[in-house]
């Protein structure tokens, strides 16, 4: 598709694999303006694999799930491009390997090469979605694998606005100059607010368990890193996800 380097397509084009071409270079303005629309491609995103999950369990048995919860979570990497997973891994080799020194930090981040402990890292955190996903796929609950990449994209608003970004250049950089502050943070509190009224109190305890994620990490990358990075920031959408996958089961079982 070739559409126009509206925000929307901006996002749209940055955070999937769906194949999006815009006409031109978008503006900075533009770029920043993007962060907008991180929550409705999470919903998008959320909306495809419930969707995916759900047609695939109906036509299946219960002793199925976990073939549907493996292929959910195939769709899942593919349609993200693993891109938040690469920031996990970079993320924790970076904070393992740095032994508190900000420098070393950010350059073992830049490596794109994979440590022991970014390995790792991927392995623990598909193994726990993986193991969720069974669980909700068995229960018949798509709240989980629904609310998951909108509360994840949302918690990056939520990052940007707080958390200053540490690297120059790049798209991250242009994200947190250009944003507007006021309507994200308008943006992320109706985000917030379609999740309580999609998910009801099992979203509560969602939030509550990723505010007290989002702010023990928050802490940790100020710390370690100054501010924040985007593969600080893709780490915190995997883990964002995978908390809010756990929560949901958890609460219904």
């Amino acid at each position: 598709m070739v559409l126009p380097p509206y925000p929307i397509f901006i996002a749209l084009q940055f955070l999937t694999t769906i194949p999006v071409l815009l006409k031109q270079l978008p503006r900075d303005e533009d770029m920043g303006r993007s962060l907008l629309y991180y929550p409705l491609v999470g919903l998008l995103i959320g909306g495809l694999l419930a969707a995916f999950a759900a047609g695939l369990s109906h036509l299946s048995s219960p002793t199925t799930a976990p073939l549907v919860a493996a292929l959910t979570l195939i769709i899942w990497v593919l349609l993200t491009g693993g891109l938040h997973l690469d920031g996990l891994a970079d993320s924790v080799d970076a904070l393992m390997g740095g032994f508190g020194d900000r420098q070393k930090t950010l350059e073992i981040m830049k490596d794109p090469t994979s440590g022991p402990m970014g390995v790792i890292s991927l392995v623990l955190v598909l193994l726990v979605k993986f193991a969720a996903l069974w669980l909700a796929i068995g229960m018949q609950n798509w709240l989980g694998i629904l609310i998951a990449p909108l509360l994840g994209r949302t918690a990056l608003i939520a990052l940007f606005l707080t958390t200053p970004y540490v690297r120059k250049g790049g798209l991250g950089a242009l994200i947190s100059k250009h944003m507007p502050k006021q309507t994200s943070l308008l943006v992320m509190l109706i985000a917030l607010t379609i999740t309580v009224a999609i998910a009801g109190i099992n979203a509560v305890w969602s939030l509550l368990a990723c505010a007290a994620a989002f702010i023990a990490l928050r802490a940790l990358f100020l710390s370690r890193l100054g501010g924040t990075t985007g593969d600080s920031a893709g780490a915190l959408v995997e883990l964002t996800e995978m908390m809010t996958l756990v929560v949901v089961v958890l609460a219904i079982s």
